[in-house]
């Protein structure tokens, strides 16, 4: 037994330097080009200038009381981040699983009974141990051939001595925080879908106010056109498109209930909840369009801090350390293995000790040497993984650029916007005053009427529809921040 353990000692000894040499360890990831800032920032920001605007939370980021309340609603009640958790659990058992995978296997054998029984033609002879300390004489047919009764401990070890175990281990902690990551990912989106529903409803109810408005001057536009018609001042087609105008503002009221009705649904599916109505604040956008200067002050740095981009490098992670797996496959493999207990032909043997001891010791390295091909196959297939995680990667880096660089683009383009939209509207709200003051007096026909009435209502709700556009912009950069993670 000395022996053995020497033998195992200074194998061990011998190949443990291999390990030092696994493919995970050397291997660098190919560098890619990264931009020196961030197109659509004002000025290229250090390192650690603004890191702090990047951690901002979604509590912090909306400022609207009762959107937060919806957000902290949905991250509780979710289905998909209740899913995630679960994810993140599994992920968790898997690790906890590998991290005790170096340590031996222990099984024990309790009262197992082994009987063969043969017959007179058997290549053999009925003398048995059975049958000497039983003092019977064997039968011809159906004798028992042999007999066992056993009780024992069995411990097996793998010898980790090309890291083998290390690397399932590194791969599960890489899979176990990449499950992290993608978790903090899915409660992102979900605060993003929930302040995307909440600003459309805003909009909704802005816009539902602007058609029963705008329905209300159609109304009284046909009004006065009906007294000249009934005066003969007017004729009956100007009547008949007067109404047309108003009956095209009064459809759009149940168009808009509609939609408000399908969005607060909608909302209540992503916070967990049964469909029902949703109080909103009855403010204007005015009060939610804030502004800020996120746009100037965001380093480039920021993307590392992404969940996506955190995933995606534990993922590449996770790939090397399979690589190193697929390669120690490849080499021997020590196993020691140990059992002791009793054994007896009879039962009652049990407990003659020493006479019952038993005891195996078993050291076994073996060698894979052709396989068909299996091992070499699974290896260069790891490799090329490792590769496609890596591009990946590359691609998961680039597209975090560019969503950053797009939200603040569309931040600092879309208040000119609606600095262009406001301009329009007080225009357009002025020409539909001044026509219907021209039309009492005489001075203007029906159709300018109706149709500067017109292109008020659609500058006005275009309007809206770009503070709408804003507010999702903003949204748009909290996704594109990271979602406040660090």
């Amino acid at each position: 037994m000395k022996k053995l353990i020497i033998y195992i000692s200074l194998i061990t000894t011998g190949t443990l330097f291999l390990y030092s040499c696994a493919p995970q360890r050397n291997y660098k990831m190919k560098p890619f080009k990264m931009p020196e800032n961030l197109r659509g920032t004002d000025s290229i920001i250090q390192k650690n200038d603004s890191v702090d605007v990047i951690k901002i939370s979604w509590n912090d980021f909306f400022k609207d009381e009762q959107l937060n309340q919806l957000i902290e609603q949905g991250l509780k009640q979710n289905f998909d981040i209740q899913k995630s958790l679960k994810s993140i659990e599994i992920a968790n058992q898997r690790y906890a699983q590998a991290k005790v995978e170096w340590l031996p296997s222990i099984s024990a054998t309790v009262a197992n009974a082994n009987y063969r029984f043969r017959s007179e033609h058997f290549n053999s002879n009925p003398s048995n141990g059975y049958y000497q300390d039983t003092g019977k004489d064997a039968p011809e047919n159906m004798f028992m051939y042999f007999a066992e009764n056993s009780s024992s401990i069995n411990l097996s070890w793998e010898i980790d001595i090309w890291g083998k175990i290390k690397s399932q281990k590194a791969a599960s902690l890489a899979d176990y925080l990449k499950t992290n990551e993608a978790q903090k990912l899915v409660q992102t989106n979900i605060v993003a879908k929930i302040a995307e529903g909440y600003f459309n409803l805003i909009l909704l109810n802005t816009q539902l106010k602007v058609a029963e408005s705008n329905y209300d001057l159609n109304k009284n536009t046909l009004r006065f056109v009906e007294l000249q018609y009934e005066s003969g001042k007017t004729t009956a087609l100007a009547k008949q498109q007067t109404r047309s105008q108003m009956l095209i503002a009064k459809a759009l009221i149940p168009k808009l209930e509609r939609q408000l009705m399908t969005q607060e649904n909608n909302l209540k599916f992503l916070i967990g909840d049964l469909p029902d109505s949703i109080q909103i604040n009855q403010n204007n956008f005015d009060s939610l369009l804030v502004a800020d200067s996120l746009q100037a002050r965001i380093p480039l740095e920021m993307v590392s801090l992404r969940p996506d981009v955190k995933a995606a490098n534990f993922e590449l992670q996770a790939k090397n350390a399979q690589v190193g797996v697929a390669q120690t496959n490849r080499y021997p493999k020590l196993d020691i293995a140990l059992s002791g207990g009793v054994n007896s032909v009879l039962p009652k043997n049990w407990f003659n000790i020493p006479g019952a001891l038993m005891g195996n010791i078993l050291g076994n390295l073996a060698q894979p040497i052709f396989n068909k091909r299996k091992l070499k196959t699974a290896y260069e297939i790891a490799k090329i993984q490792r590769e496609q995680a890596e591009i990946d990667f590359q691609k998961t880096v680039y597209k975090a650029v560019n969503e950053v660089s797009d939200a603040m683009i569309s931040l600092n383009k879309i208040d000119e916007e609606l600095e262009i939209a406001k301009e329009q509207l007080e225009t357009a709200k002025l020409g539909s005053q001044q026509a219907t003051m021209l039309f009492n007096s005489g001075y203007a026909t029906y159709l300018e009427v109706i149709n500067s009435q017109r292109v008020a209502l659609n500058t006005e709700l275009s309007y809206n529809q770009l503070k709408l556009t804003k507010l999702n912009n903003r949204i748009k950069l909290y996704k594109a921040l990271g979602g406040g993670w660090n």
